[in-house]
């Protein structure tokens, strides 16, 4: 099996918000928490996944980082 970008979730304080997601994306997500948990042994839901797939991607866009940056520094 490929070696997945994520690893085992961290245990952190969750600020609960709501989205809608496309179904293919929902099917992507639930596929990706199998495969997580098959890979580290720990179930995981697939909610719990959004926060560190979406940090790395707003780490790493330099756009919004030059934002953030003037805004919050």
């Amino acid at each position: 099996m490929a070696k997945l970008k994520l690893s085992a979730i961290l245990d952190d304080k969750p600020v609960r918000i709501a989205i809608d997601l496309p179904a293919d994306t929902h099917r992507m997500l639930v596929a990706y928490a199998e495969a997580l948990a098959r890979e580290t042994g720990q179930p995981v839901a697939p909610n719990r996944l959004v926060a560190p797939m979406l940090a790395p991607f707003m780490a790493t866009d330099r756009g919004f980082n030059k934002c953030w940056k003037a805004r919050w520094s």
